[in-house]
């Protein structure tokens, strides 16, 4: 006599073990995002605080995209600090990483960050790469390094604005900071890094 219960597709012992494996590796990546983030985001209020920095944060939904989260904090796009990790090959077998700050209405400019360094090649650093060095997820990277192997390079029309806007290493939270004090603790490269269409 048939039964009417379904069967069970057949799993190996090895097909079992990758598949928890697996599930453990991504469960362990969103941890350590989630402590890399939480670690990151507090090292940036107490600089802050330190320094009696001028700044507010925000709260709002989650989202790391700079023309999408901007009308969430109520900021012109232009205001926004938009960071982007690039990784520029200085020979075959030397790179440097800069962490590349413009305004939200912007692109970074990949061919004038490779000429301020004579570089052969340029890109934007792979998303494990860029976390790593930033401290935070992609969408939540900070207009400061807390990196010595991560130069900060900042385009001088961002710093028109009396306040610069960013994710505050998280997606749920923002921050404006008072444009003197950003300057005053970064002390960072001014280079005009730039693209507009």
């Amino acid at each position: 006599m048939m039964s009417n219960t379904a069967q069970t597709p057949y799993c190996s012992l090895d097909d079992c073990l990758y598949k928890c494996g697996e599930t453990f590796l991504y469960q362990l990546k969103n941890l350590l995002c989630d402590f890399m983030t939480t670690e990151t985001y507090d090292k940036l209020i107490a600089i802050l605080d330190e320094n009696n920095a001028q700044y507010r944060l925000i709260d709002h939904e989650p989202e790391g995209r700079t023309d999408i989260v901007s009308p969430m904090r109520g900021n012109d796009v232009s205001q926004a600090a938009k960071c982007m990790v690039v990784m520029v090959k200085i020979t075959k077998k030397v790179k440097k990483y800069v962490l590349a700050v413009v305004p939200g209405d912007a692109k970074v400019n990949l061919n004038a960050i490779k000429d301020l360094f004579r570089g052969i090649y340029v890109s934007f650093a792979t998303p494990e790469i860029a976390e790593k060095l930033a401290g935070s997820v992609s969408g939540t990277v900070l207009p400061f390094s807390f990196n010595e192997d991560l130069e900060l390079i900042v385009d001088p029309k961002l710093l028109e604005n009396d306040e610069l806007f960013f994710n505050a290493a998280r997606l749920d939270r923002s921050m404006a900071l008072k444009t003197s004090d950003y300057e005053k603790l970064t002390k960072p490269r001014l280079e005009r890094i730039s693209l507009y269409d």
